[in-house]
Formats: C-alpha cells, structure tokens, sequence
C-alpha cells in the first residue's frame, strides 16, 4: 500500500482545509496518509512514506510561513531520492507578485532534495472553493500516477 505525508501550515484555516482535501483523495484512492502541522514535523518523517506533500500559506509580501521556516531549512538539506511531491497552498492574489510565492519555494526546495515533481503545484486564492477541490483531487491522481510509474 502506497503511504503519504502531508504537512501543512496555516493561520487561517485555509492550508488545513486543504490538506483535509488532500488526505481525502488519498484516503479515497487507498493510500495510507498521515496529516501533521508543519511545526510538528521533522523532515525526515518524509524518508518513511512514497508521497510528500506540502500545504503552506504565503505571509504578507511573500514570506514563508515562520513555524516553518526551521521545516524549510532542512527539507533544501535532504536526500528523497525515490519520493514523489507536491506542494499546494493558499494565498491572496492581492499581493500581486507575491501570491502564493511559499508554494514556489517550497517546490524549489523538495526539487534539491531529488525528489520527483508527482504534479504541477496548486495555488489557490484564498480557500478552497469547488473547482480547488476538482484541481486538488486531480493533482492526487497525478501524485499518484507519478508515484506508481516509478514502482513498476
């Protein structure tokens, strides 16, 4: 049974609400998935499980989310080799350039680590309303896809 992690971060709710959608996906595709907040997580948790994924806000004018700063640090460091990401997150297209950028640096960071993009990223506008929730279950078949063409 293929395993995932999702982490996420939020002040709102958003992020939450989205990495529920996340696990349901997953959990509805039959995939053992464990849900954690950032600031509870250590990396390396992400050695156990074939799926990686990332829920993080944007703060203000792009700054990544502060409990998770430390998260961010170590994932850049880290070897996942062999794992399938993804990163989605909320944010508010006010802050023009800055929207959703955590979502970008998130990506950026799992791509040193030498894991494997399962999707394209999942910015959403605030929270998630029902075309996020189609684009969400899409982005966990494709993690999915991804994760299962690497098995065969």
């Amino acid at each position: 049974m293929m395993k995932a992690l999702v982490v996420y971060a939020t002040i709102t709710g958003n992020n939450e609400e989205i990495a529920n959608i996340i696990v349901d996906a997953l959990r509805a595709k039959n995939v053992e998935v464990v849900k954690s907040e950032m600031s509870q997580t250590d990396v390396s948790e992400f050695e156990d499980v074939d799926i990686c994924v990332v829920c993080a806000y944007t703060y203000d004018e792009g700054a990544l989310p502060e409990e998770g700063l430390d998260f961010y640090e170590e994932l850049q460091t880290s070897d996942l080799k062999g794992k399938t990401f993804g990163v989605a997150g909320s944010g508010d297209v006010f802050y023009g350039d800055d929207f959703n950028k955590a979502v970008d640096e998130f990506e950026a960071a799992f791509k040193k680590t030498g894991a494997t993009q399962g999707s394209s990223s999942v910015k959403i506008d605030l929270e998630p309303y029902e075309e996020d929730i189609e684009t969400l279950q899409g982005f966990v078949s494709e993690l999915i896809k991804t994760t299962s063409s690497k098995t065969v």
